[in-house]
């Protein structure tokens, strides 16, 4: 009887343990299912966002941006029309009667052996192309689209500044948003202390609406970032020729670079401000122009050729003529004058590179001498300020949790901490602007 009674109680101790057994193994796979979920859920959201750096946007703005499209179709369209800079004028020909009496009975000969009078004539002539006007005709047109090739390369400066100001906008908010987050949670651990505190009667109840107050005004800001982030995202996807709400975010790595080194003289904005190279090419074309008018001074040949059939047993004849246009006082005086113009106007040209090129200079000089002073000022954030800001929240708090300071003073420890890092965050930016107004300038990518 004992033995029976002792293998029924090990038959339901038995069937306890495997039941318990079973039910772990279901947790943990419910567990590790609800985990596994969870990473395909996150991988997901985290694939369908992609990452864009600078570069990547830099160089789908230079491939895909409409007005870039317009210059290389601009530039074609030069281009094509320089095949047909060396051109012949088109032969002239002419028939008809020549030296034809009106008295029809003459065209024909008499019986005393007399041919008619009369002749029917087929003219062609043709001038004969200058060789030095086709050689500075076809210099010009094909040098005409380097203007357009300069010009597209300058605007295209400019949309990389705009993407530039707009990635390094989207960094700072994202650096905003995470400030703003950390500060919440410091402002909730604050509310909910004064909160237990007031209930137990060990604190009072002044600055925990301020706090109250604070935590909305937060949940605003965030607001205020977030329309932000989809204002610069829409800027940015513009610039790319895309979708304008497509999602990605922006790789929070940035440089400060240095200046200090670059001499900023005419020969760098010469070399690197395609805004003055193609003021350099517009000379080129006016010089160009130039030598298209001298070489219409100069004298044009041609030929023509005429065959005659005479009527009543007239021979037939012909004239070969050659032909030359010569200029002469009263017929060039257009050219002469186009050429002084010219001149005065690739004077008035390079005049505008020297004064670009200085006023760039300057306005260079006074870029790296305001980064030079931000950076000392954001260094001064990051090496004094904020640290000192957060010690000083650090022992308030520690004073707070002695009860040996009031709400007040923690929350106006916080508050500081709070301003200190968002006006940090303003000074960088500020600092990440003048550096790509400074690259703009420089025509820097």
């Amino acid at each position: 009887m004992f033995t029976v009674l002792m293998a029924r109680c090990l038959a339901r101790q038995f069937k306890k343990k495997k039941s318990v057994v079973i039910k772990i193994k279901f947790m943990l796979t419910k567990k590790l299912f609800i985990l596994l979920t969870t990473f395909l859920v996150l991988g997901k959201a985290v694939s369908s966002q992609q990452l864009m750096t600078m570069n990547m946007i830099l160089d789908s703005i230079q491939q895909s941006y409409p007005s870039l499209k317009i210059y290389d179709a601009e530039i074609q369209s030069l281009d094509a029309a320089a095949k047909g800079a060396r051109n012949w004028m088109p032969p002239q020909v002419s028939t008809g009667l020549w030296m034809t009496p009106y008295n029809t009975k003459l065209w024909n000969a008499d019986g005393a052996g007399n041919t008619g009078m009369g002749q029917y004539m087929i003219s062609a002539e043709q001038m004969f192309p200058n060789k030095k006007y086709n050689d500075a005709n076809e210099a010009y047109m094909k040098a005409m689209s380097s203007v357009e090739k300069e010009n597209k390369q300058a605007t295209l400066n400019e949309l990389y500044a705009t993407a530039k100001s707009n990635y390094y906008a989207l960094i700072i908010i994202e650096k905003k948003i995470s400030v703003l987050e950390q500060n919440e949670k410091l402002l909730q651990f604050m509310i909910t202390n004064a909160e237990t505190r007031y209930k137990n009667g060990l604190g009072k109840i002044s600055a925990y609406y301020k706090a109250k107050a604070s935590l909305g005004n937060i949940e605003n800001m965030r607001v205020d970032l977030e329309n932000e982030i989809v204002q610069k995202r829409i800027a940015i996807n513009t610039l790319m020729n895309r979708d304008k709400l497509t999602d990605f975010s922006v790789d929070a790595n940035y440089i400060i670079k240095d200046y200090t080194t670059i001499v900023f003289d005419s020969s760098l904005f010469y070399n690197n401000r395609s805004d003055i190279k193609a003021i350099d090419k517009n000379i080129q074309l006016t010089y160009l122009q130039q030598n298209i008018e001298r070489a219409d001074l100069k004298p044009q040949f041609g030929v023509r050729y005429d065959h005659m059939f005479g009527f009543g047993g007239f021979p037939m004849q012909y004239s070969l003529m050659g032909m030359v246009k010569i200029p002469m006082n009263w017929s060039t005086r257009a050219n002469k004058a186009n050429i002084e113009s010219l001149n005065w106007k690739a004077q008035s040209l390079q005049e505008q590179k020297i004064s670009m090129a200085n006023q760039y200079s300057g306005m260079a000089y006074q870029m790296e001498q305001s980064i030079e002073a931000k950076k000392k000022q954001v260094r001064l954030f990051e090496q004094n300020i904020i640290p000192a800001m957060k010690k000083n929240y650090e022992s308030t708090l520690l004073a707070y949790e002695q009860n040996t300071e009031e709400l007040f003073e923690l929350y106006d420890g916080w508050e500081t901490l709070n301003n200190t890092q968002l006006e940090y965050l303003n000074q960088l930016q500020q600092l990440l602007e003048m550096q790509v107004e400074l690259e703009k300038l420089l025509q820097v990518k």
